[in-house]
């Protein structure tokens, strides 16, 4: 049975377009081919007249054409005033276009930060939301107790951009019927259920608090330099860029990207502190406990992790 598929794009700069093109072991066409989806339209990968996409939507609109999976790339933007006319298709704001795809769909799949919650266009002149989600808040554009077809809320695959393997492996999910655990902001588990601090190559000098305040070391960038990954469910120490590699790997913070408050109103390359402890601490832990805890192990750190060796 194959999966119909139709991407839309909406308020965004097409970015998880660019890394789900990236996907290599399968190729995209491989990928697709493989778990068999039936890729109704996507904006660079298909080519079909302006009047065969309008009867197409029309199809799916009506409830002709099965629609499978919906996946929305970008915000939702409602401005100006709610008309949404500032992303508008033929005169149609392209909200409602995809309000009216989502309730035909089996599966919705908010693919990438600005779908899941809305991205930096939030409070701003675009008056930007996720889908079902603004921020950390539910409602977005389809309210908060939107489900799909299948009983599922919106499946929100959060990054900027989302990883390929994110998306291919939950299309996967679907198709072979698994049941999909999700966190309290309808991400998958599977993929966001661990920390991007966890398979970080800096983890050891994060526990003897070796700490650096600039860039170039092999140190911790959690505790000065802005690093997120104690903070951030992910997948970019897990499943690696380009088969290869992540930011932290190569000596830049954790930006936070999968979390719904990104991008965050502060530097990127610094962290609020108090005496030198983050304000922002892991999911129950104590701040006098840590602060113990880091001073004890910042005096038994271990001089070839000083000298910023990892050699025996």
């Amino acid at each position: 049975m194959a999966l119909n598929l139709y991407w839309i794009q909406a308020g965004g700069c097409g970015g998880d377009t660019m890394s789900f093109l990236s996907t290599e072991r399968p190729d995209v066409a491989a990928l697709m081919q493989a778990i068999g989806v039936n890729l109704l339209w996507h904006p660079s990968l298909s080519n079909i007249s302006a009047p065969e996409q309008k009867q197409l939507l029309d199809s799916m609109a009506e409830g002709t054409t099965p629609l499978d999976v919906l996946v929305v790339e970008g915000s939702m933007v409602r401005g100006p005033a709610g008309t949404g006319m500032f992303d508008a298709r033929g005169g149609r704001p392209r909200k409602d276009l995809v309000v009216a795809l989502a309730r035909r769909a089996h599966y919705v799949i908010a693919l990438g930060t600005c779908a899941s919650f809305g991205g930096m266009g939030v409070g701003g002149e675009i008056d930007a939301t996720g889908l079902q989600f603004t921020r950390d808040k539910r409602g977005g554009l389809l309210g908060a107790d939107f489900c799909a077809g299948s009983g599922l809320p919106v499946l929100n695959l959060a990054g900027c951009p989302c990883h390929h393997d994110v998306l291919g492996g939950t299309l996967m999910a679907l198709l072979a019927g698994a049941e999909l655990a999700l966190d309290e902001f309808q991400r998958p588990l599977d993929w966001y259920g661990t920390m991007v601090h966890q398979g970080c190559t800096r983890n050891e000098y994060h526990e003897y608090r070796v700490e650096e305040e600039t860039f170039g070391e092999k140190g911790c960038l959690f505790f000065h330099m802005g690093c997120q990954g104690p903070l951030t469910g992910g997948t970019c120490n897990k499943a690696l860029w380009n088969q290869r590699s992540s930011k932290t790997r190569v000596g830049v913070p954790c930006f936070g990207c999968t979390n719904p408050e990104f991008p965050a109103d502060q530097p990127f390359f610094s962290t609020r502190n108090i005496e030198g402890i983050p304000l922002a601490l892991p999911k129950g832990v104590r701040r006098a406990h840590y602060m113990a805890y880091k001073d004890m192990a910042a005096a038994a750190a271990p001089e070839r992790l000083k000298m910023r060796s990892t050699d025996v």
